[in-house]
């Protein structure tokens, strides 16, 4: 749809915090430079000057197919990928000078292939804003995605360790030098399966049988979709060992679910569900061991991470949590700046544990500003839930953005200690493609969404406050029509 004459897109606005996040990237790269190489290189203004030409070419697609989508959304997650890329150099730096080597070149390393992995999100983000025109015609494919979503989550739990497990997780498929994370797609699929059988299911899911300390409880016939996707999420949890994934899908439909129906009773069965299975699933683990060994020690190790039985232990251990936790603790409010700290002492800190090695650098602060940008895409994806007209984009926005949000919370609770330890990834921040390409794509469908919710109702020119009166405007979709005074 073409811009409306007299109506604000907010595509200026939007430019103008995207080379601001470009801005306060390019300071942290090149404050890392300094503090690690005792000087500033000059090529050190690459990394942020390639980002810049990616995400602006990411804005041009918008601003000519997505006219009316939010404006906040693509700088918010600019800046959070940009701050991952920049890190992961730095930590590439650091190798390269404790082997004495040659400084990795722009594409080199880990923080060279983030930035290619950051090309092909970005086109992938662009070619759904091309092809889905309108979100809505994703429906007519929720069963298909409902079913590639389920065997997508399956896949790692069906295939041999050997190519799958990673740190006891078993969320990966690895081939030679290629490796994937079919979940991290999987969740996309899901929530265009969940929104489409609630937005038909909707009526029957709201009737209630019975009221308990005023909260009105659903009938018995009506807890088939909630007992089946509990079910996946406790196989999810045994099979394939990981307790993030199972707690992220099962939270979405719960969610989602509650949305629908607007009915707290559902959120407090679904709370009451999954913990009682995790529950059961540890008491099993202690005694029977089998299956649920593993989440058993993570749940162990979590309870007690200082103790010398797990600190000591050389897999499975508490060594990477209590790094992680010293790590932070170190970085104090203001951190030791960007380059100035150890963050390659705490495990896997370039995917699990990057919050913690970036938490001793900028510190308790930056953190919190790290978080707030969290907080403003997953709001800004409610917002484009309660704008958008239609019952299908409002669940699968609110759906999105509660996917995002409860899986920031999956991992920081892991790495502060609040929750046992979990395979997910850090959305777009983390080192690895899957994760950012799902979660670019993911961030295209709360484009488009907000771009149909923010939309003017009519083909017409828009009424401006103060302005001459203009013929009444049909409202979209429906055969009335508002009679200006």
């Amino acid at each position: 749809m073409p811009r409306v004459p007299g109506t604000r897109t907010g595509r200026n606005a939007e430019l103008g915090l995207l080379l601001f996040a470009m801005v306060i990237v390019a300071l942290f790269g090149a404050t890392a430079e300094i503090n690690q190489l005792d000087k500033l290189s000059s090529s050190f203004w690459v990394p942020a000057a390639l980002l810049t030409v990616l995400f602006v070419g990411l804005h041009l697609v918008v601003r000519f197919r997505a006219v009316y989508a939010d404006p906040v959304l693509i700088p918010a997650v600019a800046l959070i990928n940009g701050l991952g890329v920049a890190f992961l150099r730095r930590m590439d730096l650091e190798r390269a000078i404790a082997r004495k080597e040659p400084i990795p070149g722009i594409f080199g390393a880990v923080g060279g292939r983030q930035l290619m992995w950051t090309l092909f999100a970005l086109i992938l983000a662009a070619l759904l804003l091309v092809i889905v025109r309108d979100h809505k015609t994703v429906s007519r494919y929720a069963y298909t995605l409902g079913l590639v979503g389920i065997v997508l989550v399956m896949i790692p739990a069906v295939l041999p360790a050997s190519i799958s497990e990673v740190n006891g997780a078993r969320l990966w498929i690895r081939i030679g030098s290629f490796s994937i994370q079919p979940g991290e797609f999987a969740k996309l699929a899901l929530v265009s399966f969940f929104a489409y059988y609630l937005v038909r299911k909707r009526e029957v899911l709201s009737l209630a049988s019975r009221r308990f300390l005023g909260i009105d409880f659903p009938r018995g016939r009506d807890l088939g979709p909630v007992v089946t996707v509990w079910l996946l999420s406790l196989l999810v949890l045994v099979f394939e060992k990981d307790l993030g994934t199972a707690l992220l899908y099962f939270g979405l439909f719960v969610v989602t679910l509650y949305v629908a129906t607007e009915r707290a009773s559902w959120l407090i069965i679904g709370l009451l569900m999954f913990f009682g299975g995790v529950y059961v699933a540890y008491l099993l683990g202690a005694s029977v061991g089998g299956p649920f060994a593993n989440f058993y020690d993570r749940a162990s190790v979590w309870l007690d991470p200082f103790a010398d039985k797990f600190y000591n232990r050389e897999f499975g251990g508490s060594y990477q949590l209590v790094q992680g936790l010293l790590g932070l603790g170190t970085g104090g409010l203001f951190g030791s700046g960007p380059g100035g700290g150890s963050p390659w002492i705490v495990p896997e800190v370039r995917t699990d544990f990057i919050f913690a090695g970036l938490g001793e650098e900028i510190g308790l602060f930056g953190l919190s500003a790290l978080l707030v940008c969290y907080l403003l895409i997953v709001e800004r994806g409610l917002r484009a839930a309660l704008a958008v007209r239609d019952s299908f984009g409002k669940l699968v926005a609110g759906g999105l953005a509660f996917t995002l949000g409860l899986q920031v919370f999956v991992i920081l609770g892991g790495i502060t200690g609040l929750i046992p330890l979990t395979g997910q990834t850090t959305p777009f921040l983390s080192a690895g493609g899957s994760s950012l390409m799902a979660n670019w794509l993911l961030v295209a469908m709360l484009l488009r969404i907000s771009d149909a919710g923010r939309k003017p109702a009519t083909g017409g020119p828009a009424v401006q406050a103060g302005g001459p009166k203009q013929p009444p405007a049909q409202l979209h979709g429906a055969m009335t029509e508002v009679i200006k005074p």
